[in-house]
Formats: structure tokens, sequence, C-alpha cells
């Protein structure tokens, strides 16, 4: 209780940050709307007391939340202040930039160029990372953003690319999501 009254610790905003993510991922829109808004006070505390570090991390997981509850302009917003605060962790700054490019590519955004140009800075961080789950991410937003615009030769390259990753690594969930984008395309 007492973290909650202001003897914030270093690691509460993180844990209602990525508790809202949770929740939204779960489809508990009231709670994770209830987590996403503590993170933000939690944040703005952290950022009045000069605490920066790991607030790129926090503000990553509230904006995913924020998407993953239609609210796509504040989703925006927080992928921003991700981005902001995580110029000397390129990690973050890849994950951060990814969900730009969702953000961008969004059916309410579609903003095809800007989307295309987070994915591919995303790329360019993950890459030499050896960051293959979200490069493969990457991929399979570049593939759906093609479809989208009709290139579907890039489209094809982009899902192959994801798909043999997802597959690789295991990754079952997100082969078949990359696979229901495939379908498609083949009919």
């Amino acid at each position: 209780m007492a973290y909650r009254t202001g003897n914030v610790v270093y690691a509460l905003p993180a844990a209602v940050a990525f508790s809202a993510w949770a929740q939204a991922q779960l489809g508990e829109a009231s709670e994770a709307l209830s987590r996403l808004r503590e993170g933000e006070q939690l944040l703005k505390r952290h950022e009045t007391r000069g605490i920066v570090s790991g607030l790129g991390w926090c503000y990553h997981g509230l904006g995913r939340a924020s998407l993953l509850l239609g609210q796509v302009g504040e989703a925006q917003s927080l992928g921003e202040r991700a981005v902001e605060y995580s110029p000397r962790q390129p990690g973050c700054a890849a994950h951060a930039l990814h969900l730009l490019g969702d953000i961008a590519t969004h059916p309410d955004r579609s903003a095809a160029a800007s989307g295309e140009g987070h994915y591919r800075k995303a790329l360019a961080l993950a890459e030499p990372r050896g960051m293959r789950p979200l490069v493969a991410h990457c991929h399979l937003g570049l593939a759906k953003l093609y479809r989208r615009t009709d290139k579907r030769e890039q489209a094809e390259e982009h899902l192959a690319i994801a798909t043999t990753m997802y597959r690789e690594m295991g990754m079952t969930y997100w082969l078949e999501k990359a696979q229901t984008e495939l379908a498609p395309a083949s009919g």
C-alpha cells in the first residue's frame, strides 16, 4: 500500500505498465485501463523526481496496452515517449519503433510510409543484436502493410521470412497468426 501512496520504488512503474499490457491482452479492458492510468501517474512522479532509468520500457508497455484498448492516439504519444527515453537502450528503442510501426499501420491510421520507416528502423536495431522474435514481428508487420497497399510480392517475401523465423523459434502462436495472414494470398 505504501508504494501507491507516494513511496514509489523503481520497479513499480514497470510492474504496473506491463500489468496493463497483460490485462489488455487478456481482454480485461477496465482493469487494463485502470492500470494504464496508474502507470501514467507513476511515470509522471518518476519524471518529476528525475528518475528516468527504465522509463522507455514502461512507456512501451503502456503504449502496447493503449493500442490493444483501441486508444490509438494515446498509444502514439506513449510510443513516442518510449523512443524518447531509450536513446542509450537500442533494444528498447527497437521495440518502441516496432510499436510505432504497428500504430502507423493500424486501420484507423494507415500511414504506410511512416509505418514502413518505423519497422525498418526497428529491424536495423534488432537484427545486429540477435533480437529474432522482434525481427520476425517486424517482417510480419511489413507483410501486413504491403498486403494492404497491394504490394503482393513484397508481402509474400516478408511473410515467408516471418513464418520461417517463427517456425525455427517454436513460436507457434505467432506462426499461426502469420499463416492466417498468408492464407488469403494462396486463395
